[in-house]
């Protein structure tokens, strides 16, 4: 590809060279996947206010995101198997995410472990999402391995009591490592920098849980583990338990409704990211941008509101922000470039976000990311349901 201008371009050069398992893994959702596309699609329908004859010389898109400095209002979210999209990719998408100022969110399911991603980005402050699962002491010993590695939030993602069915992922037969099928082997043999790249790497497998957790210490028991573990008991008194034992800064993923939303604040959240876990879990679910103003309405005086799902651009980031977002997460954009290219992809999908975030800024006649409001908007589109 001559020249890289969007993430589209880094999705199309990313499905080259990703095997199918993996790829489609990042670019699915459930059921009928009308959630996923959605959340694309509902952030089309919103329209901007061009506005001229506006002094835009001096214009920034930096602000905070729980009083963290940022470069833009973007933290990269926690993706799963990030490791399986181009080798040691979690370590790879926090070098980029540090390098850009922007915080980075590390998974439970990563490839790389906590420590490897502390250790390789020179003890540098990341985020980190921990899940409830029923061995207690596992999410206890999660959360201060957090602590040792200087993570400066905790995210704890509440949709994931069960598995929403993934078609792509069953007819995949996805699996770490990639079970030795003739189709599996024929598509991954003409993938030769992803082999290579994995061949090179020590970090193949769930490194947060391989070795952690009791009795698994290999891929097999890991199978068995993952599928005993996601807990449906799970409560806001988990919630409350989480945030006594972390003491720092805690965001809860995954809120859709206003009430949820209340509950997060009552149980301790200091930001609440409004997600639908990608339309990954409940296929039918709104889309999270739709989602927004009514848990901006009901909690965003007392907390700050995130948004996950469906950012594709720097609008799309000036869109949530003008509906009260004060911080956007990217997962699908950031996995498309690392599978691109790597962290050099990483890099470039961050760069051409916030080119897009500050050139529509400058259309919209706003100099400042901090004072974009509904205003920036068409009227129709200034409503509590997008």
């Amino acid at each position: 590809m001559a020249e890289i201008t969007c993430i589209e371009d880094l999705r199309v050069l990313a499905k080259k060279r990703v095997p199918r398992m993996f790829y489609d893994y990042v670019d699915g959702g459930s059921w009928t996947e009308s959630t996923y596309r959605a959340n694309e699609t509902d952030f089309q329908r919103i329209r901007f206010r061009q506005r001229v004859a506006c002094d835009i010389t001096r214009r920034t898109t930096e602000t905070t995101m729980l009083n963290q400095p940022v470069s833009m209002p973007v933290a990269i979210a926690p993706t799963g198997l990030t490791g399986m999209q181009h080798a040691d990719g979690e370590i790879l998408a926090a070098r980029a995410a540090k390098s850009f100022g922007i915080p980075f969110t590390l998974s439970t399911m990563s490839i790389c472990s906590i420590e490897a991603v502390a250790a390789a980005t020179g003890q540098h402050p990341f985020w980190f999402q921990v899940y409830v699962t029923r061995d207690r002491s596992f999410t206890a010993d999660l959360i201060e391995r957090a602590r040792r590695a200087k993570c400066s939030a905790l995210v704890v993602t509440m949709d994931l009591q069960v598995f929403g069915q993934r078609h792509k992922d069953i007819k995949n037969g996805l699996s770490i490592p990639p079970k030795p099928t003739l189709s599996n082997i024929l598509n991954i043999a003409s993938k030769p920098s992803w082999c290579m790249g994995m061949l090179t790497t020590k970090n193949r497998q769930f490194g947060n849980i391989v070795g952690h957790a009791k009795g698994v210490d290999n891929i097999a028991s890991l199978v068995d583990w993952t599928e005993e573990q996601f807990d449906p008991t799970l409560s806001w008194k988990d919630v409350e338990w989480i945030k006594k034992r972390w003491g720092g800064k805690l965001i809860v993923k995954g809120i859709l409704d206003p009430e949820d939303a209340r509950r997060a604040v009552e149980a301790g959240a200091d930001a609440i990211v409004v997600s639908n876990h990608g339309g990954r879990q409940l296929d039918g679910a709104p889309s999270s941008i739709s989602a927004l103003p009514a848990i901006v309405d009901a909690v965003g005086q007392q907390v700050e509101i995130h948004l996950d799902g469906g950012i594709r651009s720097g609008q799309d980031i000036l869109k949530a922000t003008a509906l009260g977002a004060k911080g956007t997460y990217i997962g699908r954009a950031m996995l498309y470039g690392l599978g691109a290219l790597g962290e050099k992809g990483v890099a470039t999908a961050l760069q051409i976000i916030r080119n897009e975030l500050d050139l529509s800024m400058a259309f919209c006649g706003k100099t400042d990311i901090q004072n974009v409001d509904q205003t920036i908007l068409f009227k129709d589109d200034r409503i509590s349901n997008c």
